[in-house]
């Protein structure tokens, strides 16, 4: 083992030192668990479940069922979590096979049918022909020989007959219905089973083919004992206990003696009687087949009966009641009564009795395992259906789900879409409205222009019909007072001097109006946002307060700005008007080298800034405040009034078009 606790815990590893021949049992024993403890310690994956699988047939295999209980159970639990169906059946054919070994049928027979229903379920046809056997070898142990029968003639109709691995199957199934038509008296389909037992043994079966060809010519004999052929139950006993290797099997060989040698008393062919008895007997004790060494004793206490030795036939019949009653086993119990019954005169009415109420409580037992095994079958097949109508429910659940969130999917796909549209419709309008705005502006610049060029005529006709008039006027008088010396001329030239002077005031009048007008006509964005808040003025309760930066070039600023600054101051008044109930309005619209600000404040009552949705008229001024690429600052409290605060860089290069 140095070998072994040196190398990787390798799982294949293991399986590989476990089939060398050169190491001994208890170092398999010690692979076998230190593999166990590997795969527990390992996560729960589909290849460690199928290590599981693997270790416990080893296990079984090498005849340590212990160590296979443990791993099936192991396994039964990891496929039960994740709901692997195969190794679910496969750890419960496990288990099933480990309580068949300790002869517990109930639990036996539980865990077989469980795997039956999932191995049908995903048609695993060779392991329910290994089930319906097992099932068969239970029901004959609980004496429910009809079920037996059922169960093994189901394994004929399913197998390939001429399946050479099959064959073991086919002979296990032969012989289990005729040992069950045997006990159900029906001796001639008995001896025809037994019959094609023994052949599939003869021509198919190579391994082990002496010992089962020597227990089918037994079993044929046994037949024959109970219709009371004895001289053709002899042949089939001799001939069986011809088969070589047969020293292999001593409970067979015991077996065949101790009948060959009642065959013989029964006949009246006392050779080598009672020595072959005892043969029999003593191989039986030195093997503890307590059963055979009954059977022996019973045989023993009819040859000495009939050969009137009533203390031997007392004897031996006392020796195998004593040891059924040990056994527990009542079968056994139920022959040594009936035989002290014969035997001991005097207690014959005590021992039929006991023989009355024995037999009648086993038989009452054998109905309630029949009824066990039917209510396990019964209950095991509810479980099943439970399961498959949960399994069927949770499917529908998942089908509800899945339509209903595709419906979901679908609805807001088609929300989304409809929110998309109104968005397009929205922006169109706004693009229609900008439109309208620049045409009107357009328009507005036109009347400014077309003012412009009458007030540069009428500026003209007052430079050309009156100052110039005057001024040419003036050089006439001053040319002839040029040749005058006379006082009179002196007071001439201060009047005309004095004349000058007016004309100066004049023109430079003129020019301050020349300068006006030049401011007036630049800023006809500002004469548009006049009239706006005018408006306002006369058309609302609320008083309007209103600054304009006179500093600000209006001309270096692109049109899309000022027609969003427009709008956006528009919409402001707008919600004032509808929502704010306020008194005061203040606008301030200043500017720097960098941004131009405008600043709407109101004394109203207020709104919670915070609200997750805002209407449209805030959603219009912040979008086209971003369309500036500028910055919207809103403060507001509920009874504190609103002030809104929009800063726009000059740099903006939007165009008119982008806003739609």
């Amino acid at each position: 083992m140095n070998d072994v606790s040196k190398t990787s815990d390798s799982i294949d590893f293991y399986f590989a030192n476990v089939e060398n021949p050169k190491i001994v049992p208890k170092e398999k024993d010690v692979i076998l668990l230190k593999a166990e403890a590997v795969l527990k310690n390992q996560p729960n994956t589909l290849q460690n479940r199928s290590s599981l699988y693997k270790l416990a047939e080893k296990s079984y295999e090498l005849g340590k069922s212990d160590i296979a209980f443990s791993v099936s159970q192991t396994l039964l639990n990891r496929a039960t979590e994740k709901k692997d169906t195969i190794n679910i059946a496969n750890s419960s054919y496990l288990l099933g096979n480990y309580y068949l070994d300790i002869y517990k049928n109930d639990s036996s027979f539980y865990y077989f049918v469980k795997a039956e229903k999932l191995y049908k379920k995903i048609k695993s046809l060779e392991k329910i022909d290994e089930i319906y056997l097992n099932k068969a070898f239970i029901y004959i142990y609980e004496s429910d020989y009809a079920n037996c029968e059922s169960s093994a003639s189901k394994v004929l109709l399913s197998i390939n007959p001429n399946d050479a691995g099959s064959q073991r199957m086919k002979y296990d199934s032969y012989n289990l219905i005729a040992v069950s038509s045997n006990e159900l008296k029906n001796y001639t389909r008995a001896i025809e089973y037994h019959q094609k037992a023994l052949l599939v043994a003869q021509n198919f079966l190579a391994n082990n083919k002496s010992n089962l060809v020597a227990n089918s010519q037994n079993n044929i004999g046994v037949v024959y004992q109970n219709i009371n052929n004895h001289t053709k139950a002899i042949q089939y006993f001799k001939s069986a206990l011809s088969q070589k290797d047969l020293s292999q099997s001593p409970s067979l060989f015991a077996m065949l003696v101790d009948n060959l040698a009642y065959s013989q008393f029964k006949i009246g062919d006392n050779k080598d009687l009672p020595e072959l008895f005892y043969t029999s007997l003593k191989i039986r004790e030195e093997n503890n087949l307590s059963s055979g060494v009954i059977a022996n004793k019973i045989h023993l206490s009819e040859y000495y009966s009939e050969n009137n030795d009533t203390i031997n036939s007392k004897k031996f019949a006392f020796e195998a009641l004593n040891l059924a009653k040990s056994t527990k086993i009542s079968g056994d119990i139920l022959v040594s009564l009936n035989q002290l019954s014969i035997v001991d005169k005097a207690k014959s009415s005590t021992y039929s009795k006991e023989y009355i109420r024995i037999n009648d409580s086993l038989q009452v037992e054998e109905r309630n395992s029949k009824d066990k095994f039917a209510r396990i079958q019964f209950e095991t097949d509810e479980i099943i259906q439970e399961k498959d109508v949960l399994e069927n429910r949770n499917r529908t659940l998942l089908y509800v789900f899945v339509v209903t969130f595709i419906l979901v999917a679908l609805l807001f796909v088609v929300r989304a879409q409809r929110a998309r549209t109104r968005e397009l419709l929205f922006k169109q309008t706004q693009q229609k409205a900008n439109e309208e705005i620049f045409n009107l502006m357009m328009s507005q610049q036109s009347i400014i222009d077309e003012s412009r060029n009458k007030e540069k005529k009428r500026l003209a006709q007052d430079l050309h019909d009156g100052i110039l008039g005057r001024m040419f006027g003036l050089r006439l008088n001053l040319d002839s007072l040029n040749s005058s010396t006379d006082s009179d001329a002196v007071q001439k030239r201060h009047e005309l001097l004095n004349e000058l002077k007016t004309i100066e005031q004049d023109i430079r009048e003129i020019s301050h109006d020349l300068n006006r007008e030049k401011m007036v006509l630049i800023n006809n964005f500002v004469s548009i946002v006049h009239n706006l808040l005018e408006e306002q003025k006369t058309s609302h309760e609320a008083n309007v307060v209103y600054h304009i930066d006179t500093k600000i070039d209006w001309d270096k600023i692109g049109n899309a700005i000022k027609i969003n600054l427009y709008r956006i101051l528009q919409e402001g008044l707008q919600n004032i008007n509808k929502y704010a109930n306020a008194k005061n309005i203040k606008v301030d619209i200043s500017g720097n080298v960098e941004n131009v600000y405008l600043k709407i404040k109101d004394d109203g009552i207020g709104f919670d800034v915070n609200k997750k949705s805002k209407g449209i008229g805030m959603q219009n001024m912040i979008s086209r405040t971003h369309d500036c690429q500028g910055i919207i600052d809103i403060n507001s409290k509920k009874g504190q009034g609103t002030k809104i605060i929009i800063t726009v860089p000059l740099e903006t290069k939007q165009q008119i078009v982008e806003n739609a």
